[in-house]
């Protein structure tokens, strides 16, 4: 083989805040960066906690209290004129593509003649395929690539719609996350405690099911706190369902933090019990750090991740009697806890930020000519 190519890469996401679709966009601009590529972000909303390589575009800054329409064509105007100037080998799109008449302005507009490869974060086909799959889907053909963050997204999803130029790469973790000393709540100090952390959206988390299953599994009784962490538009209802528990005083609401790696390492285990998702970076991030997990067989990713009994708890349905037993195994029974904490670490090699670049970077050889 020839020596590498390097090339001129914008990655476009809605912003770089919040959650993991975002997290994973800012650190593929780390990832090609590292690997020598020019990069360029442009974000959509004027939100930047995650750390990020390479130039930025902030079109969320040019936005004003009163949003016009005639803002709006202003901003797309300096998108296409900086996508134009720039002359970019590829485009890597993150957005969700929830809107077919969008998308469709997009792609004859605002990244006509553009090289471009989608990133499919969801397995849930309205968010990321539109309200009209099989037109949308002839867009997806003309790309460079479509990218799934799971080999399920990939099969069920891009594939089952004839979208054949498709692979799956994986969402990476940051090795370096291991050596960060965040900062550790008092609140939480000397307490044994099962975590839980995302976005409070309970139509899409389920939250609810945690508490109802933290309640029921009377780990309480022997001290054990339930710890949910982050922020949402469903906060107030579920601390009100925590509220009404017999165990509310074990169950804590933390704010979110940009830096949760000190809580997640202390944590006994993490939870995930979300309705679907893409590819859950809480259970990578979570075993990366050498703490096991318990989660849902959902669609999509876990079973990516997790192998039942030897990394973490996988559970096959959402049944809360099955749930609050997989806590009370995780809190109690030791022996497997420690098999279950050697295996962390080197279950996740796979999805360390070196493997994944190296994927990205060859998709990259391979596909821009």
């Amino acid at each position: 083989m020839g020596t590498e190519k390097k090339f001129k890469v914008c990655l476009v996401s809605i912003s770089l805040a919040k959650g993991g679709l975002e997290r994973s966009c800012a650190m593929l601009s780390q990832m090609l960066e590292a690997k020598g590529h020019e990069v360029h972000i442009i974000v959509l909303n004027d939100e930047v906690d995650y750390p990020y390589s390479g130039q930025i575009l902030n079109l969320g800054k040019l936005k004003t209290e009163k949003d016009t329409l005639v803002k709006r064509l202003l901003r797309f105007r300096k998108f296409r004129n900086y996508l134009k100037q720039k002359n970019f080998d590829v485009l890597i799109d993150h957005r969700p593509k929830n809107n077919f008449e969008r998308e469709l302005f997009y792609s004859k507009f605002i990244y006509r003649e553009l090289k471009k490869i989608y990133v499919v974060h969801s397995s849930k086909k309205t968010e990321y395929l539109t309200e009209n799959p099989s037109a949308f889907s002839k867009i997806c053909k003309k790309n460079l690539l479509n990218v799934a963050v799971s080999e399920y997204i990939e099969t069920k999803i891009l594939r089952s719609e004839g979208i054949d130029n498709s692979l799956t790469i994986h969402n990476a973790f940051n090795p370096k996350w291991e050596n960060e000393n965040g900062e550790f709540p008092k609140i939480l100090q000397n307490k044994k405690y099962i975590l839980s952390y995302g976005r409070l959206d309970d139509s899409i988390k389920d939250f609810s099911f945690l508490i109802e299953a933290f309640s029921q599994s009377k780990v309480w009784e022997k001290d054990i706190h339930l710890v949910i962490l982050g922020d949402g538009k469903d906060k107030e209802m579920l601390q009100k369902l925590a509220a009404s528990k017999s165990c509310a005083k074990h169950i804590l609401f933390l704010p979110f933090t940009k830096n949760p790696f000190e809580i997640i390492k202390k944590a006994r285990c993490v939870t995930l019990t979300s309705k679907y998702e893409g590819f859950p970076m809480v259970l990578v991030e979570s075993l990366s750090l050498g703490t096991p997990v318990v989660s849902l067989d959902i669609i999509s990713g876990p079973s990516e991740i997790v192998q039942n009994k030897k990394n973490g708890l996988l559970i096959a349905e959402r049944s809360l009697p099955l749930f609050s037993e997989a806590l009370q195994t995780l809190c109690f029974e030791e022996d497997l806890y420690k098999t279950l904490q050697k295996n962390t670490k080197p279950s996740v090699a796979k999805f360390s930020m070196q493997a994944i670049s190296e994927k990205w970077n060859q998709t990259l050889q391979h596909a821009i000519h």
